[in-house]
């Protein structure tokens, strides 16, 4: 016998993906930007030193040429300036911009009040056992 689809675990985890990203996008679209452009700016700010494009590809688990539009992306917006780093000057170093970071705080708090919406009815203790149940899905099959 088969299972009805609001059983399926992978259609409930995309559906709820779609959600969080839906209001996630729309809380960003205010500082002109997307949840993966806002990704790659959150990876910047925490980096001082800066990312390669590589870098940032395998933490975000996506192909190097969708971030290198990403970053074009950022960097267009004066988010992001890819740097030569002294010791290797074939390589090119995403680093955030004072704007950048500045930008990265304001979406962040508009991106997290926004999550609000589809995470209301998990209490504190509900929602840190989500991160770490989806955190150990996602770094086994990382």
């Amino acid at each position: 016998m088969t299972r009805p689809l609001a059983d399926d675990l992978g259609f409930l985890l995309s559906r709820a993906s779609g959600q969080v990203a839906r209001v996630t996008n729309a809380a960003l679209a205010e500082h002109g930007l997307r949840v993966r452009q806002y990704s790659v700016l959150v990876l910047a700010c925490d980096a001082p030193d800066g990312l390669s494009q590589r870098e940032l590809a395998t933490q975000l688990a996506l192909d190097p040429s969708q971030v290198v539009l990403l970053v074009d992306e950022l960097a267009a917006a004066g988010l992001v300036q890819r740097q030569a780093p002294e010791t290797d000057r074939r390589t090119r170093l995403v680093v955030a911009t004072a704007e950048g970071c500045r930008v990265r705080e304001a979406a962040g708090r508009d991106a997290d009040a926004a999550l609000e919406t589809p995470l209301r009815l998990l209490g504190d203790a509900e929602r840190d056992r989500l991160r770490d149940m989806l955190t150990r899905i996602w770094t086994a099959t990382g």
